[in-house]
């Protein structure tokens, strides 16, 4: 038989061998894509760390909803940033400081803990030769490989004990900065042909702009660094029910190791149905720019959205990219912070006619998809539906959006990680699949 055939016939199969009935679903209960049928998730644990808010139960039952709110350790998100913008300061390492510890540091603890991750960001000569030897334009799949890679550098990669756990929770926050801006600039060397530049981090400098040194040297303004900074601190952590976070504490559940169970969240989170989606949303920004003539006429805008939804237009998908979330109602409230931060970004760079076409495409969006679907329930826009336009807009490549998604979210992984191996009373995460396929006879070889 043709091998081509082959495979041809074997991918066929799966038609039937995956046909499963949906109604089955609700016969035995199945909480599919771990759901209720209010679209609630499915409670399967409990943590310390962050509560993702963007509904209220009522005493029937029902949901109702409500402005998003995003607490890290108790802390409402917004009472985190207000001061860093009144004092016009970074404050990402302070933020993982909390997530980590549970507690905000005082100025000695912070300026510490800030010089430690610095004295970590450096890479040693090995992971620097391998990381410009993996050639490829998927700077996820090079932030994976480096991660497994540094299991081999460490002298005590398997050890689960509290302070191994943070020393190697450390290490990979510090480090994920400069793999990322080096994985870059060696893209932009073996596949754009531009100049090789490694520079190595400074002691001085923030973890925000000791990236966008490592990345572009002085090409980047102070509101940038601010910019992604606050950026960072809205990625960080998002409750250990996002897709990437679960995938990190199912498999610490398992006492991995931590540089294998990371390597799955970053793998979770480069889909584009997850961290991925940034890019999604940036794309489709850049291609309603070009077709739609009128940023202005919403008769045009909403025509162009509608074929979009019915798979006429664009990817064929039938998505509004960036509207949506699985938790949030009425607001998401890393948007509420970041639709602020792109519009002062849009003055300075002179693109406030491109923001306002994006908060266009927001509302008339929402409006679409609520009268195409024959949604009653409120639709809001997600963090995706700013970030790329920020990314974009300080100068940094799309290569890098989502792994700049993992360069915050380590923080959140790591301190999940750090619960999941801390209880007293630690399981590994099994739930059940009901088969449905049913018994058959042995037929053997010669008689089938």
């Amino acid at each position: 038989m043709n091998k081509k055939y082959l495979v041809y016939k074997l991918a066929d199969s799966v038609k039937q061998t995956s046909r499963i009935d949906s109604t089955l679903f609700s016969r035995y209960g199945v909480k599919r894509g771990l759901r209720n049928e209010d679209g609630s998730g499915v409670l399967v644990g409990l943590t310390n760390i962050g509560n993702v808010v963007g509904y209220e139960r009522e005493d029937d039952g029902s949901l109702r909803p409500v402005d998003g709110k995003l607490y890290y350790r108790g802390y409402e998100l917004k009472d985190l940033v207000a001061p860093l913008e009144k004092e016009n300061r970074c404050g990402f390492e302070e933020v993982a400081y909390l997530l980590l510890s549970g507690s905000l540091p005082d100025r000695e603890e912070l300026d510490a803990f800030r010089s430690l991750l610095n004295s970590k960001m450096a890479l040693d000569h090995r992971s620097l030769v391998h990381i410009i030897d993996l050639e490829g334009s998927n700077i996820m799949n090079i932030l994976s490989r480096c991660v497994l890679e540094m299991y081999t550098f460490d002298s005590n990669p398997d050890d689960i004990s509290k302070d191994n756990l943070m020393r190697q929770s450390i290490d990979l926050i510090a480090k994920f900065p400069t793999i990322i801006a080096y994985a870059y600039n060696c893209y932009r060397h073996s596949v754009q042909g531009k100049g090789l530049h490694i520079r190595h981090p400074q002691e001085n400098l923030s973890l925000a702009e000791n990236f966008m040194y490592m990345l572009k040297n002085d090409g980047y303004t102070e509101l940038d660094v601010r910019m992604l900074d606050l950026l960072l601190i809205t990625q960080a952590e998002h409750g250990g029910g996002n897709n990437s976070t679960f995938t990190v504490r199912v498999t610490s559940s398992t006492h991995t190791d931590t540089y294998s169970s990371i390597a799955a969240g970053i793998g979770s989170l480069k889909g584009r149905l997850h961290g991925g989606a940034n890019m999604m949303v940036a794309d489709m920004f850049r291609h309603l720019r070009e077709v739609i003539h009128n940023w202005e006429n919403d008769d045009e805008i909403d025509a162009y959205l509608n074929k979009m939804l019915n798979k006429e237009a664009y990817d064929g998908s039938g998505l509004i990219y960036g509207l949506g979330h699985a938790v949030y109602t009425l607001s998401d409230p890393r948007t509420e912070t970041l639709r602020d931060l792109a519009a002062r970004l849009a003055r300075e760079k002179g693109l406030e006619r491109e923001f306002a076409f994006l908060r266009r495409i927001e509302e008339r969006g929402k409006k679409c998809i609520r009268e195409t679907r024959h949604i009653q329930r409120p639709i809001c826009a997600n963090l995706d539906f700013y970030s790329g336009f920020i990314y974009e807009m300080i100068g940094l490549p799309r290569e890098i959006f989502t792994p700049i998604f993992a360069m915050a979210r380590i923080v959140g992984w790591c301190a999940h990680r750090i619960e999941e191996l801390t209880f007293e009373d630690r399981r590994i995460i099994r739930p059940a699949y009901m088969n449905v396929y049913g018994v058959k006879d042995y037929v053997a070889l010669d008689g089938r």
